[in-house]
């Protein structure tokens, strides 16, 4: 991808003031300018409300099968969800330091409880692997539709795919979701792992059969060394972060399911109890997913912010300036490094960035100190344990109280806000090594 020059690089710093901030590396809250109705933004989208229900039904079809091959999914019949919980304890401590009131309900979505693999990937790598696998099965008369798909935890289906290789590029939690599902099904599978991906998780991966490369340099690398490795095997299948409408369909399944448990816990979402959702953002596809997903059921109700590291914020950058992924953070002038591995993305997504457009609210940025900082803070006040990446949302409704007043005026939404709900999506954590943890944990103290 030919690089920016310095002049197109300081045109930009005079037309967006906030690029100052970005390289200077303070923490920003922008609001999205191109935001539209979900009315108009649905018209020029490329995926519609079909295919997320064709999504949907083919999880349900492989249910069986998660169950056989999966047994702590046996309480779920096989769904691979998370849990929805009030945290009161932490909204008070939230309050306190920052001496700010939140007004309405402060819930986390336990994504990083996720089945399987632990993290918001669960959703659309596990899903991409169980469509690749559908789509062989039924190409070679092995599978119908109408089957039980339990018949996939066999050995006829194991060798079956075992003449077959699936490759991804990742900083970590994807690599874990494709590695895990791929290898568990009978696939040959790489996972080529950026310099940020955290030892345990490479680790993990090989302990699951799991070929592993490493690189010294960034997520770019490794993904696009994974192409390279898919491009010379017609029997090898790569899995395109950057760029694939499956993962995105795979995440945005879950707002029905978050839909559901709302209703479960007696939470409106409507014109006057607005929904406000704070996503952590690395190449985009996963928070782009379930975005998409809660417009598509929520509409203008919802309201959905981005949350990137202030060493990566990537897909800010891309949305702000319009070029998407023609602009990375190193040509900036910012290093993309990070503890928040899932969101170490110096380049983001074209293809969610261009989704998403019409329908996020606005991104924000937050440093790795305050990252550590809400992390102990959680596990303090609530028993929760998460990864640092998975902090970049907790922060989101005070940044909203701090520095949105003009989105929510604008948006009718400041008289509302005390009937409103507030969403944290936690993306990942619950399986760090304890020993790792309690580093983590230390880091927050400092």
């Amino acid at each position: 991808m030919k690089k920016m020059d310095e002049k197109c690089v300081s045109d930009l710093r005079d037309q967006f003031p906030l690029l100052q901030q970005l390289t200077a590396l303070d923490e920003v809250f922008w609001v999205n300018p191109n935001i539209e109705t979900f009315q108009s933004g649905i018209k020029k989208c490329t995926i519609s409300e079909e295919d997320v229900r064709d999504a949907e039904k083919r999880l349900e079809r492989f249910a069986p099968y998660i169950v056989s091959a999966f047994p702590d999914t046996k309480s779920t019949n096989g769904i691979i969800e998370s849990p929805l919980v009030n945290i009161p304890s932490m909204k008070k401590s939230l309050e306190s330091d920052y001496q700010k009131s939140l007004r309405g309900e402060l819930l986390l979505k336990c994504d990083s409880h996720l089945p399987i693999s632990g993290s918001i990937k669960a959703r659309g790598g596990i899903y991409e692997v169980l469509k690749h696998a559908e789509k062989l099965a039924l190409q070679h008369k092995l599978l119908t539709l109408e089957d039980d798909y339990s018949i996939f935890d066999s050995d006829r289906f194991r060798d079956f795919f075992s003449r077959y290789s699936i490759v991804v590029g990742s900083t970590g939690n994807l690599g874990l979701s494709i590695g895990i599902m791929s290898a568990k099904l009978g696939f040959n599978v790489t996972v080529h792992m950026s310099s940020d991906a955290k030892e345990w998780k490479k680790d993990l991966l090989r302990s699951k059969n799991v070929n592993v490369i490493e690189y010294e340099a960034d997520y770019s690398k490794a993904v696009e060394e994974g192409r390279k490795q898919a491009a010379v095997d017609p029997s090898c299948y790569f899995v395109d972060d950057e760029n694939s409408k499956d993962l995105f369909l795979g995440y945005s399944v879950a707002a029905s399911r978050l839909d559901k448990q709302l209703k479960e816990l007696k939470i409106t979402v409507d014109e006057n109890h607005p929904l406000f959702v704070y996503l952590p953002c690395g190449v985009g596809g996963g928070p782009g997913g379930v975005a998409f997903g809660l417009k598509l059921m929520f509409r203008d109700h919802v309201h959905c912010f981005f949350a990137e590291p202030t060493h990566s914020p990537s897909m800010l950058l891309g949305l702000m300036t319009g070029l998407h992924d023609q602009i990375s953070v190193q040509e900036i002038g910012i290093d993309n490094k990070t503890d928040a591995d899932g969101l170490a993305v110096g380049r983001p997504s074209k293809f969610a960035g261009k989704i998403i457009e019409p329908f996020l609210s606005g991104s924000y940025t937050v440093s790795d100190n305050h990252l550590y900082k809400l992390l102990k803070q959680l596990a303090d006040t609530e028993d929760i344990y998460l990864e640092p990446s998975a902090l970049a949302g907790m922060i989101g409704p005070i940044k909203l109280h701090q520095s949105g007043m003009e989105y929510l005026q604008k948006h009718n939404l400041k008289e509302k806000l005390t009937n409103g709900t507030h969403i944290i999506w936690a993306t990942g954590g619950n399986m760090v090594p304890s020993n790792i943890k309690e580093e983590y944990y230390k880091k927050g103290e400092l």
